[in-house]
C-alpha cells in the first residue's frame, strides 16, 4: 500500500477513535457551496465533516478494531461527521439542514460504542440539547427538597396562626 494510503488510513482511524460520535451522510448532487454551509454549521459544534472513499471508512474501521463500522455496507457517496462534545445538536444541526437539501441523508453513525442508524439519528436529532437535559434533571433532583421545604413551611405558618387566634381570644376576654 502507497505511504499516501496508509496516512490517510492512520487519519482516518485516528478520527473514528478520538471522536465522542460519527455520522455517514450520503451527499450525492450537493453543490459544493451547500457542502460548504454544512461544514460551516457543523462546525459550530466542534465536529468537522469530511469526504472519503468508502473503503478506506471501513478499512481504518477495522484497523482501530471499531466492529459495528467496519461491517457496515457503505455505498454511493459517504461523508464521515465527527467531533467531540455534544451529539444531539450535531444530529439536529444535519437533520435541519437536511430538511433545506433533499440531497442529504444519514446513512448511519457510531456513537457510544454502538452503530445507530438513520431512525436513530432522527430521534437523537429531537431530543433536548444537553444543557436543557442537565437543567430538567436538576428540577427532578431539587423538587421533593423543595416540597418538604414548602410543607413544613405550611406546618409552621398553622402552628403560628393557632397561637395568634388563641392570643386574640385572650385578649379579647380580658
Amino acid at each position: 500500500m502507497r505511504v499516501e494510503k496508509v496516512q490517510l488510513l492512520n487519519e482516518i482511524g485516528d478520527r473514528l477513535e478520538k471522536s465522542d460520535f460519527v455520522f455517514l451522510i450520503t451527499y450525492k448532487g450537493l453543490k459544493v457551496s451547500d457542502f460548504s454551509e454544512l461544514r460551516g454549521s457543523l462546525g459550530k459544534f466542534n465536529s468537522e465533516c469530511h469526504v472519503f472513499k468508502n473503503r478506506m471508512i471501513r478499512k481504518a474501521a477495522e484497523k482501530k478494531g471499531i466492529k459495528g463500522l467496519s461491517e457496515l455496507k457503505l455505498t454511493g457517496d459517504t461523508a464521515l461527521i465527527s467531533g467531540n462534545g455534544d451529539a444531539g445538536a450535531v444530529a439536529k444541526a444535519l437533520m435541519e439542514f437536511a430538511k433545506a437539501h433533499e440531497q442529504v441523508s444519514p446513512k448511519a453513525g457510531y456513537l457510544d460504542g454502538s452503530m445507530v442508524g438513520k431512525a436513530d439519528i432522527s430521534a437523537i436529532a429531537k431530543l433536548p440539547t444537553r444543557e436543557v437535559l442537565r437543567a430538567q434533571l436538576l428540577g427532578v433532583l431539587l423538587a421533593p427538597s423543595r416540597n418538604l421545604v414548602t410543607v413544613l413551611d405550611i406546618k409552621a405558618s398553622e402552628i403560628v396562626n393557632v397561637l395568634n387566634a388563641y392570643k386574640n381570644k385572650m385578649e379579647k376576654s380580658n
